[in-house]
């Protein structure tokens, strides 16, 4: 399994392809508020975009956005069902981390859905901490929030 990382932008056409993976996934799992979360997920205003390739093939993605001075936060993580359980998650949160850590961010934020019960086991051992829901996921149930210091 040869395995590349590669930082581009949202503009590039493997990240759309793989975007429209995670939506259609995530439009399953969130049901009724799918319209909700899906607001804040427009990859328009996106700048740092990571894409995981296996033997020349993308199968995954992560972004980082600025959140404020010293926080990034983490969006777009998304692996294909047929990569999962390969450690190919952890290869891209590790590189937005690096990224986060060059661009002279000290901390990492990022929110996720209660219902991705493997996503919020992924980011507990990945050493991200809860957090009290921030900016638009206040009051909402079904997300569940973390950070890091990087």
């Amino acid at each position: 399994m040869n395995i590349e990382i590669f930082r581009t932008n949202a503009t590039h056409p493997d990240f759309k392809i793989l975007v429209k993976e995670l939506d259609a996934f995530l439009k399953i799992t969130d049901q009724d508020e799918h319209d909700f979360y899906n607001q804040f997920n427009h990859i328009d205003v996106i700048k740092h975009v990571v894409i995981l390739y296996v033997d020349k093939i993308a199968v995954g993605c992560g972004a980082i956005k600025k959140f404020d001075n010293s926080t990034m936060e983490i969006k777009r993580m998304y692996v294909s069902s047929n990569y999962r359980s390969k450690g190919l998650a952890q290869k891209i949160i590790e590189e937005l981390e690096i990224w986060t850590k060059e661009l002279g961010f000290s901390k990492c934020i990022l929110e996720t859905g209660k219902r991705q019960k493997a996503a919020v086991k992924f980011y507990k051992k990945s050493k991200y901490n809860i957090i009290d829901n921030y900016g638009q996921y206040i009051g909402m149930k079904n997300s569940i929030c973390f950070e890091k210091n990087v």
